[in-house]
């Protein structure tokens, strides 16, 4: 043990030592939405949670207090570079410092079991593997600041239909193999924190599962950090407890605090299971440097040096680009390419990044449009197709002054705040605003119109809301929710567009207005005013983006999901991409042979048309960087080096797993093992493009193959005409073993050797037991595609 972790033990038993049983259980819940309470006694501080797989949010949810916005986990996975998401966690890790919190709320690392999954783009791979990897180098990152993750959702929390109250029924090998796997590389890897899951798991609720928090985690992998809850996953006092949780997020609705102190007092709670409870959350705040006199796991000093935020998001964007086709080599584009018509309301409005609590607001966001033109490229812009069936928030150069304001009932304005954009979203009340004096949020902007016409003013929220413009009321009445979802209800609620008649260059006084209505306990709000300019009709967008293609040299359309297809609170119905962008890309490909499809979704849709097109770029959610990242790897100013983390099918109906909706409150786990490729091995047909599929802009030889010992060594040579870097892919009886990244210079061979973990040659059967040889070692740039093979015995 190391001194400083003595020195943390000691601390954390002399401060367990002086707390009562009442001061015990205060600190195990939530003071409110994301804190624990202090207890100045013992020099115990606040511990602050944030929510921050891509961008550390804090405990405001409000453009006042911008935050970095990277690309979305998944295009972080596709990197393949557990190197550079361990920078990506120091850029998190000093985002979060910068912003009081101690505890970020990720990273997740439930598996793509079905490509349904509505919240698929916020966890990495199919993989177990890719995973894990990936998810411990973030850890690292983030830990390196002294600021603890919490592994996200043990266990089996692969989708979000019923999520709250499903019975996932998961058989124990498929549980070993797959889903606890990236929890155990994580946890080993040093991880703070676990979050424990809303689901069932074989019959019994994550937070009160001892045999998964207690046994295997707890006991079996020697976790010695803290299990909070997800948000109001904690249900029963006593379960809760004997069942291995140590905090029940948030503080209201806890099923702790006077309750469980009576529990231990009646006996029905062991008393040294608070205490380790307790111990747990004392070690965090050792760690994370919120225990007076002991100082954090890594001093201020010893901590990474500052990342520029800007530069990270845009090189991990571009790393993460997956070129999925190019069979003409168009891509990268000539120096000089001409006039590029870029087609798509998506090239216009980026979407950066996927709903739920994921979202942050960033500082800027650099869209496709933005990008080209920034890098010197002759753009004509059409929108082609829009596939969003809500409104955008108001933003950009036509609105000025957009601000919240919360007000009593008589008027008198409690607080205000600038936004970024028309949209409001509040988990907590700003700082001076009380529940019992809160009647009123409004979402004020000045409006100045560049075309004259009829525009569209937007409503999105649930409850009363008054929408005026110019002096006049547009909209007085009431939002019902379109889900039973909380959740979902606030990340994707329904929404309103009214039509209003506008002149051009003449400003207008814009005003949403909504009357609150708390729930008790949860001060949820949010609002969003949405604005739309006057728009042809959809066959006239349609015509208009054809014409622009057939006279341009280039022609790129940007196509993708929406917040109402991918987000937190439900599940997707289908892999089509929503509007008429098939058509879009379809009609634009037949009027110029030169068109590139940019793919913007957080993960699979079904692409009809990519064997008509000259090339498919696959961009995930890219972050706040997307344009300039897009213009690099499209010039050649950087190459696409994402690889596939996820299997990408031809059509819905031809994946072998698919089903997220449980049936009386079950979903079974038919399929075992056998998810992503390892299901697709066995399919009828073949997917789109495999697991690890990914091309660059060079190419490669794959020469040699030996492994000695547990270490397989493979020599591939670039043999292409620019220099290059390729993932070298290593597989053990047809399962992902292991990864690494290899650089070489046309012409140039490089060896990179990968160890291969044991647990690729064992199975579980009653514990891990050795898998009977002949093994069979193979090496390729994907799971397709392994031309070098090596007999183990």
């Amino acid at each position: 043990m190391s001194a400083l972790r003595t020195e943390h033990e000691a601390a954390v038993e002399t401060a367990l030592g002086a707390l009562d049983l009442d001061t015990k259980v205060s600190i195990l819940s939530g003071q409110d939405m994301w804190s624990l309470p202090a207890v100045p006694e013992i020099g115990l501080a606040s511990i602050v949670m944030s929510d921050g797989p891509i961008g550390v949010r804090g405990t405001q949810w409000s453009a006042a207090d911008p935050s970095i916005a990277l690309p979305s986990p998944t295009a972080l996975a596709a990197t393949w570079d557990p190197e550079l998401a361990r920078r990506a966690g120091n850029l998190l890790g000093q985002e979060a410092r910068r912003k009081g919190v101690h505890v970020l709320l990720a990273p997740t690392v439930n598996l793509h079991r079905s490509p349904l999954g509505g919240r698929h783009f916020e966890a990495y791979s199919e993989d177990p593997l890719l995973t894990g990897a990936i998810g411990a180098g973030y850890v690292r990152g983030v830990q390196e600041h002294s600021v603890a993750t919490t592994v996200k959702h043990f266990v089996a929390n692969d989708a979000e239909t019923e999520r709250f109250t499903v019975d996932n029924q998961v058989s124990e090998k498929a549980l070993r193999e797959l889903y606890l796997a990236p929890f155990e590389t994580i946890v080993a890897a040093g991880a703070w924190g676990v979050m424990a899951a809303y689901n069932k798991v074989n019959g019994t609720t994550m937070t009160e599962h001892a045999p998964l928090q207690r046994d295997v985690l707890k006991g079996e992998w020697g976790f010695d950090g803290f299990i909070v809850s997800d948000w109001t996953a904690a249900r029963d006092t006593v379960a809760t407890v004997t069942g291995g949780l140590d905090v029940a997020m948030p503080g209201i609705g806890s099923p702790w605090g006077q309750r469980l102190a009576d529990a231990v007092r009646a006996g029905a709670v062991d008393p040294e299971l608070v205490d380790d409870q307790v111990r747990r959350v004392l070690r965090l705040a050792a760690r994370v440097g919120a225990l007076d006199g002991v100082p954090p796991a890594v001093p201020a000093a010893d901590r990474p040096a500052p990342v520029d935020g800007d530069a990270l998001a845009r090189e991990l964007a571009a790393r993460s680009f997956v070129l999925a086709t190019n069979p003409n080599g168009l891509l990268p584009l000539d120096p000089r390419p001409g006039t590029v018509a870029l087609i798509g309301a998506l090239a216009r409005d980026a979407r950066i990044l996927g709903g739920g609590s994921a979202h942050v607001f960033p500082h800027h966001v650099v869209s496709p449009l933005d990008g080209l033109v920034a890098a010197g490229l002759k753009v004509e812009y059409a929108t082609g197709a829009d596939p969003r069936t809500k409104l955008p928030a108001a933003a950009g150069p036509q609105w000025t002054a957009l601000t919240a304001t919360f007000r009593d009932a008589s008027g008198t304005v409690l607080h205000t705040t600038p936004l970024g954009s028309g949209q409001g979203l509040w988990m907590e009340l700003p700082p001076g605003v009380t529940r019992d004096e809160l009647a009123t949020v409004e979402i004020t902007g000045r409006l100045t119109p560049t075309a004259a016409g009829e525009h569209e003013l937007g409503i999105r929220g649930v409850g009363q809301f008054t929408l005026t413009a110019a002096d006049q009321t547009v909209f007085d009445g009431v939002l019902l929710p379109d889900s039973n979802d909380p959740g979902a209800a606030f990340l994707a609620p329904p929404d309103r567009r009214c039509p209003i008649e506008l002149a051009a260059g003449v400003p207008v006084d814009v005003t949403l207005r909504q009357q609150v209505l708390l729930s008790e306990g949860f001060a949820l709000i949010a609002l969003t005013l949405g604005f739309g300019e006057p728009v042809a009709s959809a066959d006239a967008l349609l015509a208009e983006a054809v014409r622009t293609a057939a006279e341009a040299d280039v022609a790129i359309v940007v196509v993708g999901t929406t917040e109402q297809v991918e987000s937190e609170g439900f599940d997707r119905t289908c892999l089509a991409l929503p509007g008429r962008q098939d058509e879009l890309v379809a009609r634009v490909a037949a009027a110029n042979p030169n068109t590139i499809v940019v793919v913007n979704a957080g993960s699979p849709v079904e692409l009809p048309w990519a064997d008509d097109v000259a090339a498919v770029l696959l961009t995930w959610f890219p972050g706040q960087e997307a344009g300039h990242a897009l213009a690099d790897v499209l010039t050649g100013a950087a190459e696409p080096g994402g690889r596939l983390p996820t299997t990408w099918p031809v059509r819905e109906q031809d994946c072998p797993v698919l089903s997220t909706t449980p049936v009386d409150g079950v979903l079974t786990y038919d399929e075992d093992d056998r998810i992503g490729y390892r299901a697709w091995a066995g399919a009828l047909v073949a997917p789109r493009w495999w697991f690890g599929h990914g091309l660059g802009y060079t190419t490669w030889a794959y020469e040699q193959l030996t492994v000695h010992g547990r270490e397989a060594a493979v020599t591939v040579r670039n043999t292409g005409t620019r220099p290059g870097r390729e993932t070298v892919q290593v597989y053990v009886d047809g399962r992902l073993a292991g990864f690494a990244p290899v650089t070489a210079e046309p012409g140039q061979a490089a060896t990179v050797r990968i160890a291969l973990p044991e647990r690729a040659f064992q199975t579980w059967q009653d514990g891990w037991q050795p898998t009977p040889g002949p093994h069979h070692v193979t090496a390729g740039p994907d799971y397709a595609t392994r031309p070098l093979t090596t007999p183990l015995p």
